[in-house]
Order: C-alpha cells, then structure tokens, then sequence
C-alpha cells in the first residue's frame, strides 16, 4: 500500500480540517499520482474534497467508525476491511487525513511526500520519515517554486524488514 501527502517545513499537514497553503503543481501531482487508485481517506478529509464528491477517476474509500453512509464511496470501519479491500486492487492510496494516516501507515510500504519548504500554522502533523529509521528516501521526483514556496515531491521507502508483517512494524 501507499500513501501520499503533502507536508511543511515541520511535518505539518494541515489546520481546522484543511491546508493552509496549497500548491497547484502539488495538486496536479496527487491528481497524476492517484489517477486510477484506490485511494482511502477519512470523514474529515472527504469535506475537504470539492463539492465534498468522490475524487473522479479513482476507487474512493472512507475509512470511518462513525459514518453511517457517504454517497459515492465504499465505507470500511477498520483499517483490516480497508486491507480486505485493497487485496482486489492494483493500487491502493491513503490519502488522509491525519489519523487515517496514523492508522494505516503501519501497512504502506511507499510514501510520496510533497515537501513545501514554509512554516504556516498547523494543528495536524504526519510523522516525520526523515527521523524514523523504517524509511529512506528513495529519489526526489521533482522540485521547484510557485509564489516564492520552494517544493519538492520526494519519494520515500519503507526499509526491508525480515520477517515482521505490516502488523508487527
């Protein structure tokens, strides 16, 4: 499984259920990178979603104990029924928000983190993967700047572990 996010200077995520900057070449990159995925997110996630619809092009999935129902996507209620489901995919994206990432990061073994190289105010954090001695960084897939943000879209591995299944990481 994979995840992808976009991340500050501090591994901030985003704020109030949202981010407080976005860029549109990251934006253009989670579009190419999750075109044709399944890609699972959480409630709050989804009503950050315009016209809080199902991402076009794309499996949607919320992952969710307290929803009943969410028009357009499949509901699991664990990260195991995501796991079931994701068994009859080629490709499988978590996509947030900030729990969701906590809960499923565990079972991804690839990581696309956009670095946006600024510092606004963040309630959300992902876990910083520079400090965490399971992943590397693999390759950057890109960099650039857009109003004066510098970015880059890094690619991030899961090291080989012998033996352990995602559970026991």
């Amino acid at each position: 499984m994979e995840l992808i996010v976009a991340v500050y200077d501090d591994w901030g995520i985003g704020k109030d259920g949202t981010q407080p900057i976005a860029l549109s070449a990251d934006r253009k990159f989670f579009r190419e990178t999750t075109r044709g995925a399944m890609v699972i997110a959480g409630r709050r996630t989804i009503e950050d979603f315009p016209g809080k619809q199902p991402l076009p092009g794309r499996v949607n999935v919320a992952l969710s104990r307290k929803e009943a129902e969410i028009p357009g996507f499949t509901l699991c209620r664990s990260p195991e029924e995501v796991l079931k489901l994701a068994e009859n995919t080629q490709r499988a994206m978590v996509i947030g928000g900030g729990s969701i990432y906590r809960l499923m990061l565990p079972y991804c073994d690839t990581a696309y983190v956009t670095r946006v190289h600024t510092k606004p105010e963040s309630d959300t954090f992902f876990p910083n993967l520079d400090q965490d001695a399971q992943w590397y960084l693999a390759d950057t897939l890109q960099s650039g700047e857009e109003n004066g943000i510098r970015y880059e879209m890094l690619l991030y591995k899961r090291r080989e572990t012998s033996g352990l299944n995602a559970a026991d990481r």
